[in-house]
């Protein structure tokens, strides 16, 4: 009848907009557990502003940051938003789609309705005097990460994003393959290959860790395609042969040393002997699958606040580690006797920009690089999923959740 959503699976004609849609929502008064903090509702299907589509959600991609939206960690996305103007309520997360444009905004002339396109997650003011006056937009004030600060991501039938995240879909990527893995992989892209001075070159040699996960599996293929040598860190054997069959040289379980966290005060001196034998024994771990006393060029980080100690300690004398988030943690401690005499860079990297973008498409298109597809889910399973991603518990690779997609 009007007003009923139409059934999960089900899509309109290209152009045909429904007055309601299917979401899996977040609100404030229930964050805490990822898998009671979504639940399903019926909301007004949004309509395109200035410079904005509409897309059909065909698939969606799964990613830490809507963990912590729903857990209200490290804010309340909800209040944030609200405290800044917004009107909804709710938050309906997803950094990751696949679709099909079925409306587009006033001053809309690079999309089409009816094209099928994948979603990056950069977002930004069209009228940012920063990004006016030739700056890096991921660098922007008002950068944002879309479907996790902004609402209306893929986790719903219809999606609104700006008309510059719009790439074309790969011909020869499923609608779930095409999903899983634009936010990592144009993370990763922009973290290994957007910093001058510190990119990847034929020969280095770059740590990541988390290497059997969405980011870290596509961190290890953009390093080989580059002509690097990546080791991975993972949590078992399993997962290590996921990392070599993506191009890792090898891989070291992180399960065997205990060492991580915050190390002991420098002024402890028996305490820092005790954590520098356990960080040395891990590097030489390092160095072992490499089959060379070595130290990282670059360290791909984004466990954080376990992590970093080591990661600052291990990384070779003017190389970089390069960190985009803080699963384990945000208050990590670097001892900087070893980051400024041996003069490393501790960087930050957030998103990407457009022409990042484009290229790690290319590279998807091309068959350069793979998605790397893991598990391939529903939308009632949205909740269970990112709950067991806080787990831990998801198989290696991204995760995809079709929503307006059959079994392609």
């Amino acid at each position: 009848m009007p007003g009923e959503p139409l059934p999960l699976g089900t899509l309109p004609p290209v152009g045909e907009i429904p007055d309601t849609m299917h979401a899996q929502v977040i609100r404030s008064e229930r964050m805490g557990r990822p898998d009671t903090a979504f639940r399903p509702e019926v909301v007004d299907v949004p309509r395109p502003g200035h410079g904005e589509v509409l897309v059909a959600v065909m698939a969606a991609g799964i990613n830490f940051n809507n963990v912590w939206a729903a857990r209200g960690l490290p804010v309340d996305v909800i209040a944030l938003r609200r405290r800044a103007g917004a009107s909804e309520d709710f938050h309906i997360g997803g950094s990751d789609a696949s679709g099909i444009v079925y409306q587009v905004g006033p001053g809309v002339d690079d999309v089409r309705v009816g094209d099928e396109v994948v979603i990056h997650p950069g977002w930004w003011e069209a009228d940012d005097r920063w990004i006016a006056d030739g700056g890096d937009p991921m660098v922007a004030p008002s950068a944002r990460i879309w479907g996790y600060d902004t609402n209306f991501g893929s986790f719903a039938q219809f999606c609104i994003a700006q008309s510059h995240q719009c790439l074309p879909k790969p011909a020869t990527l499923s609608w779930a393959e095409a999903a899983a893995s634009t936010l990592v992989g144009t993370t990763a892209y922009r973290m290994l290959f957007g910093w001058p001075g510190n990119v990847v070159e034929p020969g280095d040699v770059v740590l990541v860790w988390g290497g059997s996960g969405g980011l870290g599996a596509q961190a290890i293929q953009l390093v080989r395609h580059a002509g690097g040598v990546a080791v991975a860190v993972v949590s078992d054997d399993e997962r290590g042969k996921f990392c070599v069959d993506r191009g890792a040289v090898g891989y070291v379980d992180r399960t065997g040393f205990d060492h991580w966290g915050i190390p002991p005060h420098w002024t402890d001196a028996d305490g820092q002997r005790a954590w520098q034998r356990g960080v040395r024994a891990f590097g030489n771990a390092v160095s072992d699958r490499v089959g060379s006393r070595v130290s990282p060029k670059i360290v791909f980080e984004h466990p954080g606040e376990a992590t970093v100690p080591t990661s600052v300690y291990l990384c070779a004398p003017g190389g970089m580690v390069v960190i985009c988030a803080g699963t384990t943690g945000y208050s990590a401690t670097v001892d900087l006797r070893y980051h400024w005499t041996r003069q490393k860079r501790l960087q930050g990297s957030h998103g990407t920009n457009d022409a990042q973008a484009h290229a790690y498409n290319k590279l998807l298109a091309t068959g350069a690089i793979s998605p790397s597809l893991g598990e391939v889910a529903t939308f009632a399973d949205i909740p269970q999923i990112h709950q067991r991603m806080l787990e831990g518990r998801l198989a290696p690779g991204n995760t995809a959740i079709r929503i307006g997609a059959g079994a392609d």
